[in-house]
């Protein structure tokens, strides 16, 4: 079974009245690229969140991203200085004393004066952080990983589809290429005996020297053996295919081989009905090239 490159997960999470959001985006990539993204509160995670990523995937652009929503965030705590705040209550005392000043500081006076209170993010604790974070990022992922199953499946089945009729296309060229051949020799025959009527001279070695090149020009039975060979092997690669187990740079490879041998299978047929299965031909090839690039 393969797997697609595309996947989505979410998940949410609290500690202690601290909200985040986890959430996991898979595209197709050519190799396997992590992405991380965390708020300060989790960032020391980022590295062993990474790992647990790449052990999940094989292939795929993936971004993995934990935000806090505006509406929670991290508790504040006020933090007040109270050497400060001792030290403002004796200047006010000197000056009343030496200068004979009036008036009292109050509690809002104090908390208002420079230096004396500040907010102060509250510190979460690490392992209920740590616990909650790869708790919920499992979900996520498993989510995405569900996902990118789900998608492979529907393309296996296109693509084995699309499969057969390029197997069966190949073996009507098969078929084609025989009368071809027996065509060129009638052709040539009957080219050499109106020369032979023109002329008088009848050179049975160059006629058969010229069906020869003829028909070996046209000739496309190593491209039909290639084109059958690639397409066992693209199937047992998708029989192969499993966690673990990437095949789409192998299909990717194998669909250039089938290519090349189409183009050789054009470039040889002048016959219009092998013209019109090799257009056929390339037109499955290119449809299957555009779901293998989604294929781990």
């Amino acid at each position: 079974m393969i797997f697609s490159m595309t996947g989505f997960g979410r998940d949410r999470f609290e500690v202690e009245g601290a909200a985040f959001d986890v959430e996991v985006r898979s595209v197709n990539h050519r190799y396997l690229d992590v992405r991380v993204r965390l708020p300060r509160p989790l960032a020391a995670f980022e590295a062993e969140l990474r790992t647990r990523v790449q052990s999940r995937f094989d292939r795929g652009k993936v971004d993995l991203s934990v935000q806090m929503p505006s509406a929670g965030g991290t508790a504040q705590d006020v933090e007040v200085d109270l050497e400060a705040v001792a030290r403002y209550l004796e200047a006010a005392a000197t000056l009343r004393e030496r200068h004979g000043l009036s008036g009292d500081l109050d509690v809002d006076d104090v908390l208002g004066l420079p230096g004396v209170a500040r907010l102060v993010e509250h510190e979460l604790p690490r392992e209920a952080l740590r616990e909650a974070l790869f708790r919920h990022a499992d979900v996520a992922l498993e989510q995405a990983a569900g996902m990118r199953r789900t998608e492979g499946e529907a393309l296996e089945r296109e693509i084995r589809g699309r499969l057969d009729r390029i197997a069966e296309l190949a073996e009507e060229l098969a078929g084609r290429a025989d009368d071809v051949q027996e065509h060129v020799r009638e052709r040539l025959g009957k080219r050499a005996e109106a020369l032979a009527q023109e002329t008088g001279v009848r050179d049975e070695g160059r006629l058969l020297q010229e069906i020869v090149l003829a028909a070996d020009r046209m000739d496309i039975t190593e491209e039909i053996v290639r084109l059958r060979s690639h397409v066992d092997q693209f199937r047992a690669s998708l029989d192969a295919a499993g966690p673990g187990q990437p095949v789409g740079r192998r299909l990717d490879f194998l669909l250039q081989e089938l290519g090349r041998e189409a183009n050789t299978v054009g470039s040889k047929g002048s016959d219009a009905p092998i013209a019109h299965r090799v257009v056929e031909l390339k037109t499955e090839l290119e449809r299957v090239r555009e779901q293998v690039q989604n294929v781990e």
